[in-house]
């Protein structure tokens, strides 16, 4: 195929790109360049993305799929304005964060209510809490159904997105601090859901729907797991055998301000319980039957360490620092003792 990747330089596009040339695919990857770098095979166009003629240049050429990861309403319109008549296929890469219910686990992308879309005057998100990225998410899935129409878009609401060149700290953190040993503070109870997708298995997944002209909407994640599994399957991963896991209880966590999710003083992968109980706990069978096919959590957990040993200082440091989780170990711990 003739497939054109708008992004392609970091994490998901960039694991698409490399994909695609493996494959033996025509690859064009449109970005600006200044967050990373497309793979050496694939032809790379400069384009500023805010310019409504910005993909001007691509505009004569017919390509069988684009992909498209932005989160700028107005970035969705000029590309769909320019390319539309001249693609085939047309994947946006959207996010489990556009429902409306983050309370109830088991929904799925056929009948789960989202968001409203973004008001007019509202473009991306905003701040360091990303205000409106489901609403500007929303608001792009409805541009997609209209220009490319239900007969030739696939939107891909993903999960959280995990694996080698992970942008967070979330994955990540979990596979530094099981690397180190000692007592790990695990947050909430062991039965609690955790749910993500590897890089590499959404970026197949992708190509597959490209080559296969898959349409609709799904959630792009692996099934949900209990945290329990996660971290024992981390460990596993690592050949780490038998780790001290102590669970830690919500509410302890919660008063002395351990944040969730992730960044500093978090514990990444986290949430508030019953709040945001179905965030991690979809039901993803429909993207399974169609074609998502996920890898071993190990062979991730290898994939994530290994890169992190080659590009350290590209791994985002979040989460708990050391000397943090021992006194809130040793706290927990005398409260337990009474």
């Amino acid at each position: 195929m003739r497939i054109l990747i708008l992004g392609g330089t970091r994490f998901l596009g960039r694991a698409l790109a490399q994909l695609a040339v493996a494959q033996g695919h025509d690859v064009t990857c449109a970005a600006r360049g200044v967050s990373g770098t497309a793979p050496a095979e694939a032809r790379f166009v400069p384009v500023d993305r805010d310019d409504p003629d910005g993909l001007a240049p691509l505009a004569r050429e017919g390509f069988d799929a684009v992909v498209d990861v932005t989160r700028q309403v107005s970035h969705a319109r000029h590309a769909l304005a320019a390319l539309a008549n001249q693609v085939g296929h047309w994947s946006f890469v959207s996010t489990v964060s556009v429902y409306a219910d983050n309370t109830t686990p088991g929904q799925n992308a056929a009948d789960a209510p989202v968001l409203a879309p973004a008001p007019p005057d509202v473009d991306g998100p905003v701040g360091p809490d990303n205000r409106w990225y489901g609403e500007c998410k929303v608001s792009i899935e409805q541009l997609v159904r209209e220009r490319m129409g239900e007969d030739r878009s696939f939107i891909c609401r993903a999960g959280l997105i995990v694996g080698a060149e992970d942008p967070s700290d979330r994955f990540p953190y979990w596979v530094r601090r099981l690397s180190a040993g000692g007592e790990v503070l695990a947050p909430g109870r062991q039965t609690d859901r955790v749910q993500f997708v590897d890089v590499a298995d959404l970026a197949a997944w992708l190509l597959h729907a490209a080559g296969t002209r898959l349409t609709g909407t799904y959630d792009g994640s692996g099934p949900a797991l209990s945290r329990a599994d996660l971290l024992a399957g981390v460990a596993a991963g690592l050949g780490v055998a038998d780790p001290l896991l102590t669970w830690v209880d919500q509410g302890f966590l919660l008063v002395r301000d351990v944040r969730e999710w992730s960044g500093e003083r978090a514990l990444p992968l986290w949430v508030r319980l019953p709040e945001w109980g179905g965030l991690m706990d979809r039901d993803v069978r429909p993207a399974l039957d169609a074609g998502l096919a996920v890898r071993p959590l190990s062979d991730t957990v290898r994939a994530t360490a290994t890169w992190m040993a080659a590009q350290p200082a590209a791994v985002r440091q979040g989460g708990l620092d050391p000397a943090d989780e021992a006194a809130l170990l040793g706290e927990w711990h005398a409260v337990q003792d009474g």
